[in-house]
């Protein structure tokens, strides 16, 4: 009975497993069938989701689509939005569209195979057949023309610029303005009307000219913060006892930044500072009130000996300490140095020559080393002692003086203005008085061989001489 009750429960088992793969296989056979069907279908018809050039074609015969386009056509509108709310519209009328019906867009056909039909119920069709529609190019042309977006008075695109207050630099907000590329709105338009699009954002497609750079650019940035590096920078120039600075007040009357954000230093303006300074704190050729040795105050003008400011040379450096940003204190450079930069740049070591005493006195740090007669330039052969303020050049002894007509030896040779200076003159055996004005020198100052010694022993390069009259 087992075996018997065993053999049952086999038999009903692969009677259900038949019936099973029956009812598998009539479903499958159906499915084949119906997609075999759906299949036949779209080889005609268009598939789901399908798009050309902005017309839904789902299911739709050539011959529908064709009518389809022609009703889209007559109802086309296209919505232009820009900037500041403004919205206009352009129709199909507006531009003279039409359906060009020798268009490629039968093709779509053979490219939507009948068989993979169901790919459209996993991805959006869309196409755009490029002559789909034609239209009247004139017509268009003058549609856009009077678009008001190009009738508006125009703001011209700004980038971002740069506004100093409270000692720093801050940046001002970009203008977008309203100015349009008509060359390239009229290619946009034109595009999205043959795509057969509703809706086009102006300003999404670029069509507006925008400034090049704002307050996000990271131009910005970095112009902002080195603009704000220059300002900081400080220089305080010492002229003796006076001070003078250059901060942020002057500094930024240099900087300007052009379209590019680009940083400007005005080398020009800050040489014309500079001389600025140089006018104010020069002392050569200036004119000097001299007391003299017989107790008269002169007033002494022209001559070599004085300040004088490097103007080139302070120029560079004034520049390499502005983009460093440092503040500092010191002297500018000076071509050319005096002994003294108080009010009285000369000091109290200097050389006096009075023309008209026929004299000359040394004094040195406020003593006197040395004094004698001495003869200047004859003034009846025009050999005038040039008046004014030097400075001797360098001193050599045992040197040959050579000019016009004239050619002496001498033990010391102190010059101080090209070639007149002090030397010695053993050919002459007085001083003073008035020989100078009939038999003077060539220029020169002649000194007894004493005068000229003690004077060349203590005298150095650099120190003022003064020559003056009565």
């Amino acid at each position: 009975m087992e075996g018997l009750d065993g053999a049952v429960r086999m038999d009903y088992k692969r009677f259900f497993k038949k019936k099973v793969f029956l009812k598998l296989g009539i479903i499958l056979a159906v499915m084949a069938v119906l997609y075999f069907l759906i299949s036949i279908y779209f080889t005609n018809h268009f598939y789901y989701n399908t798009v050309i050039n902005g017309v839904d074609v789902s299911f739709k015969t050539y011959d529908e689509v064709i009518l389809i386009i022609e009703e889209y056509i007559d109802q086309y509108q296209l919505e232009l939005v820009g900037r500041d709310g403004y919205t206009e519209k352009i129709t199909g009328n507006d531009v003279g569209l039409f359906l060009n019906k020798k268009s490629s867009i039968y093709q779509i056909q053979y490219v939507q195979k009948p068989y993979f039909w169901i790919s459209s119920y996993i991805k959006d069709c869309r196409y755009f057949v490029g002559d789909l529609f034609l239209y009247d190019e004139e017509a268009l042309n003058s549609r856009i023309d009077a678009l008001i977006f190009l009738n508006k008075e125009v703001v011209e695109p700004k980038s971002v610029s740069f506004e100093y207050s409270n000692g720093s630099y801050q940046a001002i907000k970009e203008v977008y303005g309203n100015k349009i590329n008509r060359e390239l709105l009229n290619q946009v338009i034109t595009r999205s009307i043959l795509k057969g699009e509703r809706t086009l954002d102006i300003d999404a497609n670029n069509c507006y000219e925008n400034p090049k750079y704002t307050l996000h650019s990271e131009k910005t940035k970095e112009t902002g913060d080195t603009l704000n590096k220059f300002v900081k920078s400080k220089i305080i120039y010492r002229f003796g006892s006076k001070n003078e600075i250059i901060d942020d007040k002057r500094i930024r009357q240099w900087l300007r930044v052009n379209r590019n954000l680009d940083i400007i230093i005005d080398g020009q303006e800050i040489y014309n500072d500079i001389k600025g300074l140089a006018k104010k704190y020069n002392t050569v050729g200036i004119k000097r009130n001299f007391k003299t040795s017989t107790g008269k105050t002169v007033e002494v003008s022209g001559g070599l000996y004085g300040w004088k400011i490097d103007l080139l040379g302070e120029k560079e450096i004034l520049l390499e300490e502005i983009q460093s940003g440092r503040i500092i204190q010191r002297e500018p450079i000076y071509a050319q140095r005096a002994l003294s930069r108080e009010e009285n740049d000369i000091g109290n070591t200097y050389v006096e020559i009075n023309i008209t005493k026929q004299h000359l006195w040394f004094y040195k740090d406020g003593e006197l080393v040395t004094e004698g007669p001495i003869v200047t330039g004859n003034l009846s052969r025009g050999f005038d002692t040039d008046l004014g303020t030097y400075m001797l050049n360098y001193k050599i002894t045992n040197a040959t003086l050579r000019g016009q007509g004239y050619e002496s030896k001498v033990k010391y040779w102190m010059p101080f203005y090209g070639n007149i200076g002090i030397h010695d003159a053993r050919w002459r055996h007085s001083f003073g008085g008035n020989i100078y004005k009939q038999n003077g020198s060539h220029g020169c100052i002649n000194a007894p061989t004493y005068l000229a010694r003690e004077l060349y022993e203590e005298i150095e390069s650099g120190m003022p001489i003064i020559c003056y009259e009565e």
